[in-house]
């Protein structure tokens, strides 16, 4: 993927429309879906990619519980992004949660929780009013955040709420990654079920109904529910492609198309 062109991937979350001064994703929510087997973290990337790449004056805060700061720098550096230029630019605000500390007695941790989102408030605060709306926050991934939460569904969902609650009062956008087939049973928790319904856009990443492929190594889902009409009616838009993970770059391309 040329990180300059604008791809199947841009196109399906709304990013080939950067105009007027406005990041793309400006109060949406992206909920990625991915399993073990079919990552889609290479999402993320894009969208921090393509946010600091912008003109605009975006900025990324990112909570993560799967890696340290160097994990994300190595990847962005391949697609021709300097994270750690732009973390002393204050582009780039990594809160690292690897280190966080959970109480071991078993009961939700709130507390920790609430002090997260303290600090991402603090951040989205400090910002300049007119550069809030080009914030994106971002979380890699819910699953973990459950485990950082001792497992309380209710404790993630209100400080997902609360996340939330910055898109619509300054604009933020927000991006979380959850991996939907860790869970034992067939019923979809009620968390993910609310995160869902929460989301603007959906991307589900699943592997290949006809199993792996050489040239193949996934297919991209995209739902984008758009805006209600007064008539009731919804302009949801569903964008169906495959995905190639190679070295340096993603590719994107529709079923059947032939690779170069």
């Amino acid at each position: 993927m040329e990180e300059t062109k604008l791809n199947l991937l841009d196109e399906a979350l709304g990013l080939k429309n950067m105009k007027d001064n406005l990041w793309p994703l400006c109060g949406r929510f992206v909920f990625v879906e991915d399993s073990v087997d079919t990552s889609a973290t290479f999402v993320l990337h894009h969208i921090i990619k393509r946010s600091l790449s912008s003109h605009l004056s975006s900025s990324v805060i990112f909570l993560s519980f799967s890696h340290p700061f160097s994990h994300y720098d190595r990847i962005l550096r391949k697609l021709g992004c300097n994270l750690a230029a732009q973390r002393d630019n204050s582009r780039f605000f990594f809160i690292d949660m690897l280190m966080l500390q959970c109480p071991d007695d078993g009961k939700p941790n709130h507390d920790g929780l609430a002090a997260i989102f303290e600090k991402v408030e603090r951040v989205v605060s400090a910002v300049h009013p007119d550069n809030k709306k080009f914030v994106t926050i971002m979380i890699d991934d819910i699953s973990l955040l459950e485990v950082a939460a001792n497992g309380s569904s209710n404790a993630v969902l209100d400080f997902l709420h609360y996340c939330h609650t910055l898109t619509s009062e300054f604009g933020c956008a927000l991006v979380a990654l959850d991996h939907k087939d860790i869970y034992s049973n067939d019923e979809r928790p009620a968390l993910i079920l609310e995160v869902e319904y929460l989301a603007d856009i959906l991307v589900n990443a699943e592997p290949l109904a006809t199993g792996l492929a050489k040239d193949v190594h996934g297919q991209l889902m995209v739902l984008d529910k758009g805006s209600e009409h007064e008539n009731g009616n919804s302009s949801h838009k569903i964008h169906n492609f495959h995905f190639k993970i190679k070295e340096n770059s993603i590719e994107y391309f529709y079923p059947g198309t032939i690779m170069n």
